[in-house]
């Protein structure tokens, strides 16, 4: 057990018996108490949770449904057998033939084309059905994903995506639905029922053919790669498929088409990104391809491997600490010190000497504001800096009299895992070329007296300490791949003639990109809105967006147990639009960035301007236990497992108690990719980081410490690194455990004083000048590349005299009758300032 393990009980016991002014019990109860206190913290397991691109494949398939759509897989099952029986009689979907089945699925696609609605949604619920596994004709889960699986490339093969992709253009071009769905007092799953079906259809596609097996059949994999292409090029209208899904949430957004089902759009669109781009593992193989072709030495580690890797730290304070704290708090601002005394002089095994007071508790009772002026409370700080012992310090001239705790019990652990733990940082330390020259300089003003620019080779007249740290400092220098980029970019701006044309990859991101410049600001508009009408702390507003249009019924549930089982679904059909949302923005970010850093940093900008970081402290400024926790689903609900299995009756009771997961995966998803955007929008961004400052993020970021998960912990603790330095020495004071745990989870950056602040008076607050110069080299970018009509000026130009005097030139018809008015007023009559040219020449 660790040193730190073992404070926890010995200081509660000690706590506990100063607040209740009584004195210590013998030494044996005083054991009985810590073991039993250490046993109990031991009940709080981390969280097994392993972060990926998606949950399993049963999760994603259900979500795409909310539960008020259970009635409908009946319904497509009743149109697929009434068609099905009419040309097929006596056999089943699952015995027939594989030329059968294309046969079928080709008179399916024929029947797409009526004019008829009504027929054309028959038609397109029966596909619905093949697409969802012919379940009817199913045993067990598994039997239904594999059929889905079968159904969903012959589908394919068959051309069925491109007849769908046509009606669902049609279908939002319909102004008669808009028109209709804008006049209603009240949106329900009617009004999209067409839009639904197409949707639900698609993403089962999509979703299916992403999934890669080991058995498939070498067709599949073809017509993987074949799909993948085809949704990320742009055949769809000149556009690929994701930008026709962002005008649909611009559209839905801006009030003129309220009954589009978002949860079902956000989603597919969430799938398309993460099939065309790939996710985070292939975003890794990427970075290291992009690094060897930039002739840049190979990644210190693989990241994803070293966060799996790591345990979470100690959560904060608990309940019953909180309410000591408040009890303390009442009784006035006594000395720690002396009630420690006081208590004791009864019988008790330890020293009268300072106590070990438990830093989570300091955490909290010293939460102050960080933006008080800390000269203005010196006072305040000297007369506490004697009583407030952080993390067992004491002075020097008391260590050789301090008694140490009983030894701990033995580990509950084998002792395999402990040997298998990595030793040492988890992260190799990284440097920058600029940090280097900032040493350097300093170095040079310090010891000579003058500086040498930029040149980090020179180091004649330093000592030779300096010399040992430049080489450490060039040991652990990294350059990615940004600054490349960022070089490049200047050399071209400033030698466009020189460098030629810059030979840009059709790659599925630049696509994407070139397509959403012209209205990106809308489409990120738009997704903040939707993620914070789905937020849990957002109040309901008149004038706010509607996101239930496909989640609520026609009929409003009578009874209790109706209500009970609406709720449930209306909480979970906002948390998968906020997991959509944060999976969506967060491959946005990461596939931009890597395509070109000004790409990412014009959606970044967009992001800050529409006000994304305080919506992201608004969401985690609640109760994020109680929401990683959460239990909004039905289980017995859920796809596949209600259309093969037998429903059993529901009961209020039943669905209080919700599942016995530990926590839900795609709310704790969910934070980590918004703790991740937040890091990504602030990272070596000055003016961004003072807005976490302003906004007062650190006591909401410490909460979610309390979640046990070291990802999450992980990227909480780098927002709280970058601002440290701002945050006031009494906060530092107060949160040295939170310091420790930065220095043990974060990167080192080897000349960062994150941890002292020292430069901050030197560093003013210049919002608007950072952020104007970022977009003035963002705008040079894009016209550069993007803008044709730019690239007129660079024409070659003839300066051969022999050849232009010799160009034989159209004059108009009139010119000979004006030509020696002109010579007269324009030539003749002009003095001309001989000497001056003359002048100008030398």
């Amino acid at each position: 057990m660790q040193a730190d393990e073992m404070e926890v009980p010995i200081i509660n016991t000690i706590n506990n018996n100063c607040n209740n002014q009584r004195p210590l019990p013998n030494g044996r109860d005083v054991f009985k108490n810590l073991l039993k206190d250490w046993e109990s913290s031991m009940e709080s397991p981390n969280l097994e949770f392993e972060y990926g691109d998606i949950d399993s494949l049963t999760a994603e398939l259900s979500e795409i449904y909310s539960y008020t759509e259970e009635p409908e897989f009946a319904l497509n099952r009743d149109y697929f057998e009434e068609d099905f029986r009419s040309h097929v009689r006596g056999t089943r979907w699952i015995e027939l033939g594989q030329e059968r089945q294309r046969a079928y699925v080709m008179r399916l696609l024929d029947a797409l084309e009526v004019t008829d609605r009504d027929k054309r949604l028959k038609v397109a619920r029966a596909i619905l059905y093949l697409a969802q596994g012919v379940f009817d004709e199913c045993d067990t889960d598994a039997d239904v994903i594999h059929w889905s699986r079968h159904n969903v490339f012959l589908l394919y093969d068959m051309g069925i995506f491109t007849a769908l992709l046509e009606l669902l253009s049609m279908e939002i071009d319909n102004n008669q639905a808009c028109s209709s769905a804008v006049r209603k007092p009240a949106i329900s799953l009617a009004d999209s029922t067409e839009l639904r079906v197409l949707l639900s259809i698609m993403y089962l596609m999509v979703e299916t053919i992403r999934l890669q097996t080991e058995d498939d059949r070498p067709e599949w994999r073809t017509a993987r790669e074949a799909f993948k292409t085809e949704l990320g090029s742009p055949l769809y209208n000149g556009e690929p498929f994701a930008l026709l899904l962002f005008t649909m949430v611009t559209k839905f957004c801006s009030m003129n088409a309220p009954h589009f089902p978002m949860k079902k759009v956000l989603l597919l669109l969430w799938k398309t990104i993460l099939f065309t781009m790939g996710g985070f593992e292939e975003l890794q193989e990427m970075k290291v391809r992009v690094r060897e072709r930039l002739s840049l030495p190979p990644l210190p580690e693989d990241s994803i491997k070293v966060v799996r890797s790591m345990r979470a730290a100690s959560p904060p304070a608990s309940a019953m600490e909180l309410i000591e704290q408040q009890q303390q708090a009442k009784r006035g601002r006594r000395s720690r010190r002396s009630a420690f005394v006081d208590s004791l002089e009864g019988d008790s095994p330890f020293p009268k000497k300072q106590p070990l007071v438990k830093q989570d508790s300091l955490d909290t009772y010293n939460e102050r504001d960080p933006f008080k002026n800390d000269d203005a409370r010196d006072e305040e700080e000297d007369g506490e800096e004697a009583d407030s012992g952080i993390e067992g310090e004491v002075d020097p001239l008391d260590r050789d009299v301090i008694i140490q705790p009983p030894p701990p019990p033995p580990p509950l652990r084998p002792p395999t895992e402990r040997a298998s733990l990595p030793k040492g940082l988890p992260w190799a330390p990284k440097v920058r070329e600029k940090d280097i020259e900032h040493f350097l300089e300093t170095s040079r003003n310090k010891f000579i007296g003058f500086t040498l620019g930029n040149d980090t080779e020179t180091l004649v007249g330093l000592p030779r300490p300096i010399h040992e740290s430049v080489k450490t400092l060039k040991q652990h220098k990294y350059v990615s791949i940004a600054e490349m980029q960022i070089k490049r970019e200047e050399d071209l701006q400033q030698c466009p003639m020189t460098l030629g044309e810059e030979d840009v990859d059709e790659t599925p991101t630049e696509i994407l990109y070139l397509g959403m410049l012209p209205n990106l600001s809308q489409y990120v508009i738009a997704l903040l809105k939707l993620l914070l009408a789905a937020a849990p702390t957002s109040k309901a507003k008149t004038d706010s967006i509607n996101i239930l249009a496909d989640v609520l019924p026609e009929e409003m549930p009578i009874t209790v147990l109706q209500s009970m089982k609406l709720g449930i679904d209306v909480n979970r059909h906002k948390e998968i639009i906020v997991k959509a949302i944060s999976a969506l923005l967060l491959l946005l970010l990461k596939h931009l960035k890597l395509n070109h850093i000004y790409q990412f940093e014009i959606v970044s900008q967009h992001l800050v301007f529409a006000n994304c970081i305080p919506l992201i402290l608004k969401f985690f400024n609640q109760n994020i236990m109680s929401y990683i926790s959460a239990k909004n689903s039905i289980c017995v609900l859920d796809f596949p497992h209600c259309v093969v299995h037998e429903m059993p009756e529901l009961t209020a009771e039943s669905l209080e108690a919700g599942d016995s997961n530990q926590f839900c995966w795609r709310n704790l998803f969910s934070c980590i990719n918004l703790l991740r955007i937040l890091n990504k929008l602030t990272k070596w961004k000055h003016s961004r980081t003072m807005m976490l400052v302003v906004f007062k993020s650190a006591p909401i970021l410490k909460r979610a410490l309390k979640v046990k998960q070291a990802m999450m912990q992980l990227y909480v603790l780098k927002l709280l690194k970058i601002q440290t330095k701002y945050l006031g020495r009494q906060w530092r004071k107060s949160n040295m455990k939170t310091m420790s745990a930065i220095y043990q989870k974060v990167r080192h950056r080897l000349n960062d004083d994150w941890a002292y602040g020292n430069d901050i008076d030197a560093r003013p607050w210049d919002f608007q000048a950072e952020e104007c110069a970022l977009r003035e080299s963002i705008e040079k970018f894009n016209s550069r590349r993007y803008d044709k009509t730019q690239n007129g000026e660079f024409a070659p130009v003839d300066n051969c005299l022999q050849s232009v005097l010799g160009q034989r030139v159209e004059l108009p018809e009139d010119f000979h009758y004006s030509y020696e008015m002109w010579l007269e007023r324009e030539v003749f009559s002009q003095p001309i300032q001989w000497e001056g040219l003359l002048q100008q020449a030398q």
